[in-house]
């Protein structure tokens, strides 16, 4: 996807571009085209001003809106008193009458979702897995790997096509057994697994009736519930297409109720293996809202870099060969950091260190110094070192809590990207230096 952005940013051509990967439009695309409810509305400039012009668009609609309807009231009024048509002024009235009732009575879709839900009791244990080990013959997934998971985990998984993403989200689900090693599940554990299969049918049905057969409402944190077609009509299934045959459904449509399906079970670790594709924007932004909000564990394997970026925390990254990097950052900054370490020619860590020496060398035991006595300069530097690295993790909270609002521009995610790389390269300076000190003070 970013070789092909680079690539159409190159060429002298005219392109007419249909698709769902924000970021995609906003790095190629200089005007959008919108179709909403037969109407096509056209915005020069990127996709983040697609996004700021639309807001006011709806804005402006909605005061419209609220003006046709004070206008309509006072109209209807005149209308009852059955005024008879003689004059032209009347019929003029009656004519802007029904002009009036039109307007009023539009309807502008607001996909914000706010949901509190009453998840499942997650816990202290949720899931482990130790010293694991997964290969197809020559081809190795995993190597020995080790992960805890804890509560709130928001976990996003990249690597080319052919790594291992979906054979892991299997192994985790206990659909594939592991060649050796510990997978441990929590015994609260309900996973929710959006599959790439796609939605599976028995008989055709209604799509009420579908899900109404998992459930006949879903539970609210505030102890209340909303029904089977009230919680299809917050994701985007109005009640007329409620009563709708499945076979009659489109793929994006299948796909939708699939996704809302699996969250109407109220899972408490979710595992979603590609779940954008052929979602439309709407469809996604109530997703995104939703998730947002998500309290349990989640786990997704995905290709659009802005839902990974708004969603997760940090990435499991499959670079192959069994080789699995725990990246502590979303993917824009993960990009961010594989760019600098191309321009220093630096080898990726995990690879580096698996070429440089066996796993065994790294425990050979050193042989025992001499401890010394500290100087004052040491004692005042381990001091300062201690407010530095606290300091630094502070700023670190603070700008990751930035990079996570809404409406965000992207030169200040820039800033920000460059900003958490620095004080990421100078807290890991400090602790080693604190880590030195400390064998010396204490």
């Amino acid at each position: 996807m970013e070789w092909l952005e680079h690539y159409l940013n190159q060429e002298k051509v005219t392109l007419l571009l249909v698709t769902h990967d924000r970021y995609f439009l906003d790095a190629v695309c200089e005007e959008i085209w919108e179709m909403d409810e037969s109407e096509l509305y056209v915005y020069k400039g990127d996709y983040e001003n697609y996004l700021e012009k639309k807001a006011a668009r709806i804005e402006s609609t909605m005061a419209s809106i609220d003006k046709a309807k004070n206008e309509y009231r006072k109209e209807l009024e005149w209308m009852r008193k059955q005024p008879k048509a003689r004059s032209t002024k009347a019929r003029s009235r009656i004519d802007n009458f029904y002009d009036v009732e039109s307007r009023a009575k539009q309807k502008v879709e607001d996909n914000k979702v706010e949901l509190q839900m009453k998840m499942n009791r997650l816990g202290g244990k949720v899931a482990e897995l130790k010293k694991v080990y997964k290969a197809y013959g020559d081809k190795v997934i995993l190597k020995g790997f080790d992960y805890t998971f804890k509560r709130g985990d928001r976990i996003g998984i990249v690597g080319k096509n052919g790594t291992g993403k979906s054979t892991f989200l299997n192994m985790l689900l206990g659909n594939e057994p592991a060649d050796s090693g510990k997978i441990n599940i929590g015994d609260t554990v309900i996973f929710g697994n959006f599959s790439q299969q796609g939605l599976e049918i028995k008989e055709d049905m209604r799509v009420i009736e579908y899900v109404k057969n998992i459930a006949e409402s879903f539970p609210l944190a505030n102890g209340g519930t909303l029904s089977a077609a009230q919680f299809l009509a917050l994701f985007l299934f109005p009640p007329e297409q409620q009563y709708t045959y499945l076979s009659k459904l489109s793929g994006g449509e299948k796909k939708r109720l699939q996704l809302l399906s699996i969250l109407f079970r109220n899972p408490n670790f979710l595992i979603l293996d590609e779940p954008t594709n052929d979602l439309d924007l709407p469809t996604l932004g109530v997703l995104e809202n939703f998730l947002s909000e998500y309290k349990g564990c989640l786990v997704i394997v995905s290709h659009d870099r802005y839902f990974m970026d708004r969603l997760v925390e940090h990435l499991f990254v499959f670079e192959g060969n069994g080789e699995v990097r725990d990246f502590p950052g979303n993917y824009s900054l993960y990009r961010l950091q594989e760019r600098e370490d191309e321009k220093a020619g630096k080898q990726k860590p995990q690879a580096k260190a698996a070429e440089a020496a066996p796993v065994v060398a790294a425990v050979v035991p050193e042989p025992k110094k001499e401890k010394k006595k500290p100087s004052f300069n040491e004692k005042r530097e381990y001091e300062m070192l201690g407010k530095e690295i606290a300091a630094l993790e502070r700023e670190k909270i603070e700008i990751s809590a930035k990079m996570e609002v809404e409406g965000i521009n992207y030169d200040e995610i820039q800033r920000l990207s460059n900003r958490i790389i620095e004080v990421t390269s100078q807290l890991d300076a400090k602790e080693l230096r604190w880590l030195e000190l400390s064998e010396i003070v204490e």
